[in-house]
């Protein structure tokens, strides 16, 4: 059974490629399940409603957050009913939406997703170490099969969280930094990781964003507005091959696919 996941999708140029692509993807792929990253593809931050609908409607399965969760204030009584869309388990236990999810793949498996936030710049209202196991438990009692998007920008922490699950979840993979690493693995007791799955949208760009724009600010220290930029568009993210029936890891594949 193969598992698709999708980095985070950034700005119209992501939205795009999502809408006219994904769909056939799938199909190439052969992915009985697909979860996208999607808490970038409101201009560059946040996500909201519409933008939710038109992202399930092409292809996604379930869309997990992160830190930009709460830039749209439309997407808070969204997140309150939806059974698809999930936010960072570890914000407010008192903000609406919640941090897992359970979806029925095409070829009938349920599979269980999770979305976690690292620390380190994050500052989450709590750490993920502390409700990540019961999360897993919760999972594991519906369903061997078992996702696990840590949003952070540690490389530490993301590795971290592969290594204390290798063997009670199917996959733990990286979000946020819009880079693609290289270390995609499965660890030997059969949990498939990578420490972030990339970026989809512009790539002529720095993580997103119009280069001259980013420079600026860095190079000045001045307040700058950022604007998602154009070029060198391409969908991001990792195929993880289970068995259904264990849950267990088979392979996992780095994926870069430039668009159009």
């Amino acid at each position: 059974m193969n598992i698709l996941f999708i980095g985070d999708v950034v700005g119209r140029p992501g939205k795009e490629a999502i809408e006219n692509h994904l769909a056939v993807l799938r199909v190439e792929l052969d992915a009985a399940v697909c979860i996208v990253n999607g808490e970038n593809i409101a201009d560059g931050a946040g996500i909201t409603p519409k933008l939710a609908d038109r992202v399930l409607a092409s292809g996604a399965d379930a869309i997990t957050l992160g830190n930009h969760t709460w830039r749209r204030q439309e997407i808070a009584p969204y997140l309150a009913t939806s059974d698809r869309v999930i936010r960072p388990a570890n914000l407010s236990a008192d903000a609406p939406g919640k941090g897992i999810t359970v979806v029925t793949a095409s070829n009938g498996s349920a599979v269980a997703v999770i979305n976690v936030m690292g620390s380190l710049s994050l500052d989450p209202a709590r750490s993920m170490w502390e409700l990540i196991d019961v999360l897993v438990d919760e999972a594991r009692a519906a369903t061997p099969i078992i996702v696990v998007d840590v949003h952070g920008e540690a490389t530490s922490e993301k590795v971290a969280l592969a290594r204390w699950l290798d063997g009670r979840v199917t996959a733990v993979i990286g979000t946020h930094t819009h880079v693609q690493t290289s270390d995609a693995r499965v660890q030997p007791g059969g949990t498939a990781a990578i420490t972030d799955a990339g970026m989809t949208g512009p790539h002529d760009s720095v993580i997103g964003v119009k280069a001259e724009l980013a420079t600026h600010r860095m190079r000045t220290g001045m307040p700058v507005r950022f604007e998602v930029a154009t070029g060198g568009v391409r969908i991001e993210g990792a195929l993880v091959e289970c068995v259904p029936s264990t849950g267990r890891a088979v392979s996992i594949s780095p994926l870069r696919v430039p668009w159009p």
